[in-house]
């Protein structure tokens, strides 16, 4: 189903995380004094708008107010991170006592500023060890040097979406694996037609809805930052290797000018005019929706999927990729946390819960009992994001203290790489690590 969230604006969420870090000094942790088995109503907010989806979290709900009757739950839908912040800057009776959000990369200023409440002492109350039920990335990406505010809640695998019947016209017989074998597929699928296109092999520019330069560089296994917690940007061979991989693709295809320029006719990520469900591209840097979305806006061609191909000197690694996903965590300024955390384990941990949820959203589960249980409804199409969601070498984005700035800075080099703006990718890597640096000291 249309994951909308997937489009929150990074830039945004920075911003309003940067004025809640500000606001917002401590946290409460283990302190929490209320009695979960009294009456009580929690206030659960979270981003999810589509129909479906806000059916499934109501669902949810339900079956948690049935198993906890003392406790209800007023849910509040479609709230961006910046109106979450807002809330739990002013308090009050009115602000949520428990948040679900889309934007993984605020992780680390949810937990450096206090905005959250450390589920660590949580956990370790109700007998619960984190290692055992979640996947080691999803604990990565949902924690900040050892304060884990907030809880892996579903999961998202990227890899590659393609058309079976495009391969096999091309002559194709199965997904590539290697970079090399990608860069040779994807102008095999390619046919120019003056300065456009009747079919583009895929969309490699990093404007191309899913294809942003994070998830392409997880093929590599980069290692963002050091072990002094230094911008390792310059230092990796990772990042300037994806770059120029990256960019030797786009010439190869035509072209930044020609390219764009075709993208500027695409439709909307999450409507019938996506270009992948129309015939335009071939295959699509996505996620694990991205099949059941192409069925349900009635492709006629069948869909394959298979993970993202890796660097030809990674071959052994082929199935990772880049993982991320839904966090939920309880506000620090609650005065209901042991209600709240009721509620967080329950739809964290609880394997029922985890498994219809993923199975009405169509996503990944985010534990590990989830992932194999058989109540959990998997096609072949659903299965390879399972798979790379398990796969050992699969990662993602660390936690900083200035949430996903870090990334946009990357990023910003990364968009000036392939316009041709930057020509040594060596020193654009390393300006743009001691700009990260800065950031980063700015905001702890």
């Amino acid at each position: 189903m249309p994951r909308t969230r997937r489009l929150t604006a990074l830039a945004t969420a920075v911003a309003a995380l940067s004025v809640l870090a500000t606001a917002c000094t401590g946290q409460s942790g283990s302190a929490a004094s209320d009695d979960p088995d009294k009456e009580v109503t929690l206030n659960f907010w979270h981003g999810w708008s589509a129909p479906s989806e806000t059916k499934a979290i109501e669902e949810n709900i339900a079956r948690f107010e049935k198993a906890h009757p003392n406790i209800k739950v007023k849910v509040t839908g479609n709230m961006t991170d910046d109106k979450i912040n807002q809330a739990l800057r002013a308090g009050g009776d009115k602000a949520p006592d428990v948040v679900s959000s889309f934007t993984t990369d605020s992780v680390g200023k949810f937990c450096n500023s206090g905005a959250f409440a450390d589920l660590n002492p949580f956990l370790e109350k109700a007998g619960l060890d984190k290692a055992k039920i979640f996947p080691k990335t999803l604990l990565d990406y949902t924690q900040f040097n050892g304060n884990q505010c907030t809880l892996p809640l579903l999961n998202d695998a990227y890899g590659l979406v393609y058309n079976k019947d495009a391969f096999k016209a091309a002559g194709i017989t199965e997904p590539p694996k290697t970079w090399s074998q990608f860069v040779e597929v994807a102008q095999k699928l390619t046919k120019p037609n003056g300065d456009s296109y009747d079919q583009l092999g895929i969309m490699p520019t990093y404007h191309g809805y899913e294809t942003t330069p994070v998830r392409l560089a997880a093929q590599w296994s980069p290692k963002y930052f050091d072990a002094d917690g230094k911008s390792n940007l310059a230092k990796d061979p990772a990042f300037a290797n994806m770059l120029t991989a990256q960019k030797d693709l786009v010439a190869k295809l035509g072209g930044y000018e020609k390219l764009e320029k075709f993208r500027s006719t695409f439709g909307d990520e999450w409507s019938a005019e996506h270009p992948f469900h129309k015939g335009q591209v071939a295959m699509q840097i996505d996620g694990e929706w991205r099949a059941s979305m192409a069925k349900e806006a009635g492709v006629t061609f069948e869909i394959g999927t298979a993970p993202l191909p890796v660097p030809d000197d990674q071959a052994g690694d082929y199935g990772k990729g880049y993982l991320s996903g839904t966090i939920m965590g309880i506000a620090s300024a609650s005065k209901k946390q042991n209600a709240s955390w009721e509620l967080v384990k329950y739809m964290t941990t609880d394997t029922e819960a985890v498994v219809a949820f993923a199975n009405a959203i169509h996503n990944v589960p985010s534990t590990l009992a989830a992932l194999d249980s058989p109540a959990l409804q998997v096609t072949p199409e659903f299965k390879t994001f399972l798979d790379i969601a398990r796969h050992p070498k699969s990662n993602t984005t660390p936690a900083q203290a200035d949430g996903g700035t870090y990334q946009l800075t990357f990023q910003d080099l990364a968009y000036a790489v392939e316009k041709g703006d930057v020509a040594d990718i060596a020193a654009g890597l390393a300006k743009t690590g001691q700009q990260i640096d800065t950031d980063i000291a700015k905001a702890k």
